[in-house]
């Protein structure tokens, strides 16, 4: 880490955050933001995304100015709307030249997400220096094509490193960054304001930012027989994606009152989340590489669901990674019945020892300073001295 005084004469960084779509493209941002702030390292951000994705309201919560252009999703399967997305692309990539123009940042960070695309090829033509960042345990379909053209490929996981062989890129293994913030979190006050007691273990259910309705309505199943042994914070992701969080709160209103006040269904979960951590003694989600990296960096115990059909069954690999070393149950959906699921949570549950082993585990495999790596890498490449970056000059048009 730089020292003080090195610090103190060096100029701002001119940073560009591509990426998006999903929290898991958008979380390893915000972490490295958080990383800079905390070694005192001024920055002068730009998020370049689509018009409507979540990242939009990330980086308008974090205070980043926020650039919106043309995007296209990128699509492993036939689909009408293929050609259509894929038209957008070029657009896209013209805007975000004249937003690399404007700012002449010293160098893109991307973060992956279709959303990506056209700014790193953009920033390929306009020869500014790119990090793509990859959080799965495989390489995503953005991330290989931004690997064409990135100076360096950052991953969360040294199996990860193989794929990439041969590639132009620099490949290093960062990890994948997770906000120191969420070390912050006290579990009494988490109970606290959940009016939740500590004499019961809590259950944190989350698919994600937008939720996942599969978990959603399985756990539903099994309420509220479960909260005779236990207390659950419910996040099912907003009414925009699903209705469950009204359609449980409206169930939940005929329950005894000692079983309504041992269950809370939120839509979202934000400024809370340290907290929320804190106070969970299991979590039940699906395995997103933001979920299973904030398990890890927490030592957070987890029975995993991984979203059936996602990119090369990614979820299945993060989801392992954890798993093979006892940090996680994993089931797949289809298997996670009524019955199997509300075996395996009554059983870790009622054993605090199996819990504690499995949050050593999972913490074995964490990387507490993956933003930080991060950041040294982005610094690095933003060097005035082009030999410290190793990049490669632009084709000739």
């Amino acid at each position: 880490m730089p020292s003080d005084r090195e610090l103190a004469g060096r100029p701002p960084l001119r940073l560009v955050i591509a990426g998006g779509g999903t929290g898991g493209h958008v979380l390893p941002a915000l972490a490295v933001l958080e990383a800079f702030a905390a070694r005192g390292q001024a920055v002068e951000a730009q998020w370049v995304g689509s018009h409507d994705g979540l990242e939009r309201e990330a980086a308008r919560d974090a205070g980043v100015p926020y650039e919106p252009i043309a995007t296209g999703k990128l699509r492993r399967y036939a689909s009408a709307r293929t050609a259509l997305d894929a038209g957008r692309i070029p657009l896209g990539i013209a805007q975000a030249r004249t937003v690399l123009r404007r700012l002449r940042p010293d160098v893109v960070f991307s973060t992956g997400g279709f959303v990506s695309v056209p700014t790193v090829l953009a920033a390929r033509a306009g020869r500014h220096p790119i990090l793509t960042h990859e959080q799965t345990a495989i390489l995503g379909l953005a991330t290989r094509i931004n690997l064409r053209v990135a100076d360096v490929l950052a991953v969360s996981y040294e199996a990860t490193a193989a794929l990439a062989a041969g590639s132009r890129a620099r490949v290093v293994v960062t990890g994948n960054p997770v906000r120191a913030s969420l070390r912050t979190g006290d579990a009494e006050r988490g109970r606290a304001r959940l009016g939740f007691s500590p004499d019961l273990p809590m259950l944190y259910v989350t698919g994600g930012a937008r939720g996942a309705s599969p978990l959603n309505r399985r756990l539903g199943t099994l309420l509220p027989d479960l909260l005779s042994t236990c207390q659950i914070l419910h996040q099912t992701g907003p009414a925009s994606a699903n209705a469950d969080a009204a359609a449980l709160a409206e169930r939940q209103a005929g329950w005894p009152e000692h079983l309504r006040d041992r269950y809370r269904v939120v839509e979202f979960v934000r400024d809370e989340l340290p907290d929320v951590y804190a106070a969970a003694d299991l979590v039940l989600g699906r395995a997103g590489a933001g979920t299973v990296a904030e398990l890890a960096y927490l030592g957070k115990p987890a029975v995993l669901i991984p979203l059936p059909g996602a990119g090369g069954d990614e979820q299945t690999r993060n989801g392992r990674l954890l798993a093979d070393i006892g940090g996680a149950v994993l089931l797949d959906q289809e298997s996670a019945s009524r019955e199997r699921l509300g075996e395996e949570l009554r059983s870790l549950l009622g054993d605090p020892a199996r819990l504690a082993a499995m949050a050593e585990r999972a913490r074995s495999v964490g990387r507490p300073n993956a933003a930080d790596r991060l950041a040294d890498e982005l610094l690095a490449l933003a060097a005035p001295d082009p030999a410290s970056r190793r990049a490669t000059p632009a084709p000739t048009s």
